[in-house]
């Protein structure tokens, strides 16, 4: 029931955020290595090549995204998304005509730094900005667009295939973004801006100040959770980047695999909406040192998986990281550094799952092209995972007092 009426109540900017997170899903890695089998031929490039192009791109990205954005911090979010949402759309219309190698790489690049990067960001500092103690709840509600993509796109996508060119669904793609910009401006006409929100609704973080980006970037806090912010991004990257070799390896429909997207997107919706009640309820605090134990038991269960229903288990069990993720990561930097620069802080954390989902599918596969198959890969995953864990506990037992609340 409160989620229904804090739904009501502000159901306006939970859609626009909602749109905002969905329309990610175009620059997202799940989307596209559904065309990495026809991109590969298209280019004639092995596993590690494209891996190799991959990751150059979205490494390129992820450097930008440390200047990119700041800029959340002093536009409002109907004027930037506007603009990177026709940036997205040019940027698949380049993917469907594209012929060059070379030209590829800023391809990626473009899509991986306005999807994944800065349309992703403005959904979760939008309801950062907007919304204090329910941040939790309203996190939880937006980022359903990242689930409701992933459900969809993966199984409507392959169905295309059956009629449609590879290179004509990439400007499917980009008139779908077209369309959604003007519904995202009329929900964002009388927006609730930073500018407007900070008088009364700054909340301090440890120590009672506000963190600067760089003042963030000296604290020991900061790089003990530098491992939770790239490994999901890493790993869960790669595991959708190299589905298609994965299905290979365990000789499963590629199809039939895909279509477990909907479990595995129940299972994060599901435990987005518990992870946000809880963070309102109980804090974030208490629920950062475990987001990354489903994350390493998910790897374990597919290492091993050699039906598609026990793919489905490992699924639903990494939905639940996923998440745990999307709502526990962006409620921690408003809760330990901050509001006043919360833009550019989460720039930096942004900066780094790019960063993250550019060496995951450079690293599996070249090592791929070794000869070790990715669900050999798994396992050490599972291991990062842990590791990754036990350093934000310790983290959050060791500055959590300085939270003075």
């Amino acid at each position: 029931m409160d989620y229904l009426r804090f739904l009501r109540a502000n159901w306006v900017f939970l859609l626009a955020g909602f749109l905002l997170t969905f329309t990610s899903s175009y620059g997202q890695t799940y989307f596209i290595s559904l065309f990495a089998g026809e991109i590969k031929d298209s280019f004639s490039l092995s596993d590690g090549q494209w891996g190799g192009i991959y990751t150059v791109g979205t490494t390129m990205s992820a450097v930008a995204m440390l200047w990119a954005g700041v800029l959340t911090d002093r536009f409002r979010v109907r004027v930037l998304a506007g603009g990177v949402m026709m940036a997205l759309a040019l940027a698949c219309v380049a993917m469907s005509i594209n012929t060059s190698v070379l030209l590829l790489i800023i391809v990626i690049f473009a899509l991986r730094l306005t999807g994944q990067g800065m349309m992703s960001q403005l959904g979760s500092v939008a309801m950062v900005r907007w919304f204090e103690a329910t941040r939790g709840k309203a996190l939880s509600l937006a980022s359903m667009g990242f689930a409701a993509g992933q459900a969809v796109l993966p199984v409507v996508f392959v169905a295309l295939f059956a009629v449609a060119s590879w290179r004509s669904l990439w400007l499917l793609a980009a008139a779908l973004i077209v369309v959604t910009i003007p519904a995202l401006l009329i929900l964002l006409r009388h927006e609730r801006t930073p500018q407007s929100m900070t008088a009364e609704a700054q909340i301090a973080g440890m120590y009672g100040r506000h963190w600067t980006r760089a003042e963030m970037l000296r604290s020991g806090l900061f790089f003990l959770m530098i491992p939770l912010i790239i490994g999901p991004a890493a790993w869960g990257t790669a595991l959708f980047f190299q589905q298609v070799h994965f299905t290979q390896v365990k000789e499963w429909d590629l199809v039939a695999y895909v279509a477990l997207m909907p479990v595995y997107t129940l299972s994060t919706i599901a435990t987005t909406f518990a992870s946000g009640w809880a963070i309102d309820r109980f804090g974030v605090s208490r629920i950062v040192p475990f987001q990354m134990l489903p994350f390493a038991l998910s790897f374990a269960v597919l290492a091993f998986a050699d039906t598609i229903f026990m793919a489905g288990v490992g699924l639903v069990i990494f939905g639940m990281g996923q998440g745990l993720q999307g709502t526990a990561t962006s409620t921690f930097w408003a809760e330990y550094f901050g509001t006043q620069h919360i833009g550019a802080i989460k720039s930096v954390a942004a900066s780094l799952m790019v960063f993250g989902s550019a060496i995951g599918p450079g690293i599996t596969g070249t090592l791929i092209d070794f000869g070790i198959d990715f669900p050999q890969q798994m396992l050490p995953m599972s291991v990062y995972y842990l590791c990754a864990a036990g350093l934000a506990a310790f983290g959050i037992w060791k500055y959590r007092p300085t939270l003075g609340r």
